[in-house]
């Protein structure tokens, strides 16, 4: 409550939030959702997600791959098996296939204006799906604007050497917004046709995110040079931006393509409670801030203060598309998401694997693409991204600076 020995009052707004968010998942687990009612009167309840309760007990140990980084945001595998992360100040950094030496990467001019403030920064990586032919690097990143505004922003450089040259911007949220330094998401995932998904946050700003107008709170999709791809479900949409893939979203800090069953999914930040799973398809509607399994900050627990009901019910015209899964009300405050396909792990191939900066691993398992069950992995660490590595077992980036490996 502000009291000077706590030292809160030099504390920027996003560090609380992260704070805040790390409290309550320490919270004990609560008991499923038992489907309850929606806040629209003589409206019953419809199909409605199941909450994600953990019921496993699975047997795993943990090996540390490397320690040491700096505010460790992204990572991706190179075809040598050597392990690329990004750092949220601005660098990324190329580690060796044994975790034994690391080479800081240099940036040549022109180099990405990073802004790293609060939970922005540079964030996600990705390699171009013809790396080996064309060592394109994608990344995403906090870029300052003017009016002390900030957007995140795509970018790629050729990695060449030790070096990130030849840098292009393609692409820029809209709007820039000021005095903000939360919710910038984001995730990069490309489809096998080689466009490019980009999950962008809402940035504490709730009135931008249904309108398609601006890529707010939502998840676009680019040509890998950073054009718009004609088939875009809101190309030639009076008063929608041509890049939106779908809307709806409040902080999306996860997202994968699974090519065996054609999915794109997506992780996304609730408010209290509310973070969830979402099945990604074009030009669906996730809700926010219009309905949620979460709750305001400070609102009494309970299914009661849930926004807009809860419940993804038609609204003004708009359907709404349920998530997979959800968790409440206790956050797990999700990063990346996994579909596990990997032979270290035989019996959990095709399982999503959610990190979580609440110190858990969630394993979540499908019956013919529908939830199934839940386990929470302790792990003790704020996971910041989750990967199958090339030895088929599960990698974790961790906010302490370190990789780790989930083994049996």
């Amino acid at each position: 409550m502000g009291e000077a020995e706590y030292g809160y009052a030099n504390l920027t707004r996003a560090q609380l939030m992260d704070l805040a968010a790390y409290l309550v998942s320490l919270a004990p687990v609560s008991p499923p959702f038992d489907g309850g009612t929606t806040s629209d009167a003589g409206t019953p309840p419809v199909s409605t997600a199941v909450q994600c309760v953990s019921t496993g007990s699975s047997t795993f140990r943990t090996e540390v791959f490397a320690s040491g980084l700096t505010s460790p945001w992204g990572m991706v595998f190179l075809p040598d098996q050597r392990v690329l992360v990004t750092q949220k100040a601005g660098s990324m950094v190329l580690m060796s296939a044994d975790g034994g030496s690391r080479t800081p990467l240099s940036w040549s001019t022109p180099a990405p204006q990073i802004i790293s403030a609060g939970q922005g920064g540079l964030l996600d990586v990705a390699l171009d799906p013809d790396f080996g032919t064309s060592p394109w690097v994608y990344f995403t990143y906090a870029e300052p604007g003017a009016s002390n505004s900030s957007g995140v922003a795509v970018g790629r450089a050729s990695l060449q050497g030790n070096a990130l040259v030849n840098f292009q911007r393609l692409y820029q949220q809209t709007p820039k917004l000021s005095f903000s330094e939360i919710h910038f998401g984001s995730r990069l995932a490309f489809h096998p046709d080689r466009t490019l998904f980009v999950s962008l946050g809402d940035r504490s700003y709730d009135t931008f995110v249904q309108n398609p107008a601006n890529s707010v709170g939502k998840i676009i999709r680019l040509n890998r040079d950073g054009t718009i791809p004609s088939n875009n479900p809101f190309q030639g949409q009076a008063g929608a931006v041509a890049e939106l893939w779908s809307l709806g979203h409040r902080n999306p800090q996860g997202l994968t393509y699974d090519a065996v069953t054609a999915t794109l999914w997506s992780t996304e930040h609730g408010p209290q409670g509310g973070d969830e799973v979402n099945r990604i398809l074009s030009g669906a509607n996730y809700a926010w801030p219009l309905r949620s399994y979460g709750c305001p900050y400070g609102a009494p627990q309970g299914t009661t203060c849930r926004f807009g009901g809860g419940v993804h019910l038609p609204l003004n015209g708009s359907t709404f598309n349920e998530p997979l899964t959800f968790w409440a009300p206790t956050s797990i405050a999700p990063s990346n998401v996994l579909v596990y396909r990997g032979s270290g792990f035989p019996a959990w191939n095709g399982h999503l694997f959610v990190g979580g900066l609440g110190g858990r691993l969630w394993r979540i398992e499908l019956n013919n693409g529908v939830y199934a069950s839940c386990e929470a992995l302790v792990l003790n660490e704020r996971i910041r991204d989750v990967r199958q590595g090339p030895d088929g077992w599960i990698w974790v980036l961790t906010d302490s600076g370190s990789i780790r490996r989930v083994l049996r």
